[in-house]
């Protein structure tokens, strides 16, 4: 069990081959499509998490039976769920526990809008103060009842859902795949056609799954956005499926074998959504050597990686490449702080509304190690190559804070002390254990 403090050491050179977490976005799905679905589902690989198992617990909650059938050398589960469907869910006994995961929360809030029965979705105070508005307000506009502090725009969440909701058309004002998901998944109980507009594409793992199981969901270029469309009415079938590896996961590695001066890491099965692999596509225009070997497309692309010491020169990322990146924003911060020149990376301003400030978080880490990093607005400004030293951080329990500080201590110069290092489990219970397995 990893420490809540821990203290890392550089490493001399980082070599091995590593399989990462199930895709922790689609293991959430497909834990919710297997309860949305009548019969038996079966998930090979999904991410263990504290996130998705909340998710798993919210799941048995509903009423399906949920069962782990096993682990493999990851660490990853196979679940089994023996769901009664979409119309024969149960109402919680309790209050739905969704720990950390803004995921859980706003995607089964879109679930239980259309339910006839009230639940109160809850979760940790990080996931409190977190914003619930930008999936209320359409939900409200579908029909749902929703109530909790800050006129219904925080968690707690006191849900009053309607078997039958009434199709909307909505344009989020904020780029978000939550969003866009709670609303599809609340489409399936409502009369008509929902449509949703977004102003910049984001991860599409919902329309995926939903059409791999029989939901005609239609999606369709609209403007430098996209345009989806569902049908009320529709029950997705029960299936068999393989989680790939978590892309956002790999993003740590292959920042590590990039900056590290004696590094060659491979990494296998890992999902390569067009819709996810912005932070793969940015590292290799900063110069990053990443192989790319694909593996074949089971609804999921996925491919094996390989990544080495690389030269890495700075870029300017934009407003609707930071959105499609939002999560890897913290790791390619520290890869910008070892390529030459300055790295902007424009309109993070949703970094302020994860599981910490992680703009704060990177600005004051990061400097910690003797970076040069700032923010401007909404903006982050790096500038490089700067040597790094070892350093005391907060990770803010954010766990990929924790993880990119971990990665620049390997890579600093003397010890680092990282506060809240155990916070890495929320995402990638065994993150620490791999790091060990490739520092020589």
């Amino acid at each position: 069990m990893v420490p809540a403090t821990l203290t890392l050491e550089p490493a001399g050179r980082l070599a091995g081959d590593l399989r990462l977490p199930g895709d922790k976005s689609i293991s959430h799905r497909g834990l919710m499509l297997a309860l949305l679905a009548r019969g038996t589902s079966t998930i090979h690989g999904a991410g263990d998490g504290a996130d998705v198992r909340s998710t798993a617990a919210i799941v048995g909650a509903l009423g399906a039976e949920v069962d782990q059938l096993g682990r493999d050398d990851v660490g990853n589960v196979d679940y089994r769920v023996d769901s009664p469907g979409l119309d024969a869910l149960a109402a919680p006994g309790a209050t739905l526990d969704c720990g950390n995961s803004g995921t859980s929360l706003r995607l089964f809030a879109g679930i239980l809008a259309g339910q006839p029965f009230g639940a109160v979705l809850d979760g940790d105070a990080s996931l409190r103060g977190r914003p619930m508005g930008r999936i209320v307000e359409p939900l409200r506009a579908m029909g749902a009842t929703i109530d909790g502090p800050a006129r219904g725009t925080r968690a707690p969440l006191t849900i009053q859902g309607r078997r039958r909701l009434a199709a909307i058309d909505w344009a989020p004002p904020v780029a978000s795949a939550q969003v866009k998901s709670a609303i599809v998944l609340a489409g399936l109980r409502a009369a008509g056609t929902t449509r949703v507009r977004e102003a910049v594409a984001t991860r599409d793992h919902t329309e995926r799954m939903l059409r791999a199981r029989g939901v005609d969901v239609r999606t369709r270029a609209a403007g430098d956005g996209m345009l989806v469309e569902i049908d009320g009415g529709a029950i997705p079938a029960a299936l068999e499926e393989r989680v790939p590896g978590d892309p956002s996961a790999a993003a740590f590695w292959l920042v590590a074998g990039a900056i590290h001066p004696d590094a060659e890491i491979q990494l296998r099965d890992c999902g390569v959504n067009p819709t996810r692999r912005m932070g793969i596509d940015l590292l290799r225009r900063m110069g990053a050597g990443v192989e790319e070997r694909t593996r074949g497309d089971a609804g999921e692309p996925r491919a094996d990686l390989r990544v080495a010491s690389s030269a890495l020169q700075a870029i300017d990322i934009g407003p609707a490449e930071t959105a499609a990146a939002i999560d890897e924003i913290p790791i390619l911060c520290l890869a910008a702080t070892q390529a030459t020149g300055r790295t902007t990376i424009r309109g993070a301003g949703e970094l302020r509304h994860k599981e910490s400030d992680r703009i704060a978080g990177i600005v004051t880490g990061l400097r910690a190690f003797g970076a040069r990093v700032q923010n401007q607005g909404d903006d982050l400004i790096v500038d490089g190559p700067t040597p790094l030293h070892g350093a005391a951080v907060d990770s803010l329990d954010d766990h990929r804070l924790a993880m990119t500080f971990a990665i620049a201590a390997i890579v600093a110069g003397g010890k680092t002390t990282i506060r809240g290092a155990s916070s890495a489990a929320i995402s990638y219970p065994a993150f620490f254990r791999d790091l060990e397995r490739i520092r020589r």
